[in-house]
Order: C-alpha cells, then sequence, then structure tokens
C-alpha cells in the first residue's frame, strides 16, 4: 500500500498577533478507491424508475492540524483533496 500525500502551505507566513492565519493543506491516497452504484427499481409490469447513483470512498483519509504553541485549528472547508483550516496568530 501506497502512503498518503500531503503538501501544506500558508500565506502569509508572517502573522502580527491576533491576526488570522489560513492553511492550506493538499492531501491524497494513491490507493483510495472509489465506488460508484448505479440503482434502478422495476414493478412486476415492468416500469422502471429513473437510476439513482450514489458514491462511497474506501479508505478515507483523516487529517489532523496540530500546533506546537497549543492553539486550535478549525477547518474552513474540505473538498476530499483540498483543506484549509484557520487558527489566530
Amino acid at each position: 500500500m501506497a502512503a498518503p500525500t500531503v503538501n501544506v502551505s500558508m500565506n502569509p507566513t508572517t502573522y502580527s498577533p491576533g491576526e488570522q492565519m489560513l492553511l492550506t493543506v493538499n492531501y491524497g491516497d494513491p490507493d483510495n478507491q472509489r465506488l460508484t452504484l448505479t440503482i434502478t427499481v422495476a414493478d412486476a409490469q415492468g416500469n422502471r424508475s429513473a437510476p439513482v447513483s450514489v458514491t462511497a470512498v474506501i479508505d478515507p483519509l483523516t487529517l489532523t492540524v496540530t500546533d506546537d504553541s497549543g492553539r486550535t485549528w478549525s477547518r474552513v472547508s474540505d473538498s476530499g483533496s483540498v483543506a484549509v483550516y484557520r487558527a489566530v496568530a
């Protein structure tokens, strides 16, 4: 199994006390698997519903952000490959 990958950036890299800091995390997993199921329903007369799809991820990733100063980082957004966290300097 391949290890997950991660790249992080902060812009800017210098902050004044009390200023909002944003951390952007780009991450992925080469062996992450996506499964798409498509479901239809038919009755005894052969009438069929429209197909409905659902997607699942096998082997999901969990992000953890810690700070050596004890600061709390809050997740602002997470698309499944890019996450943004916020803290106060």
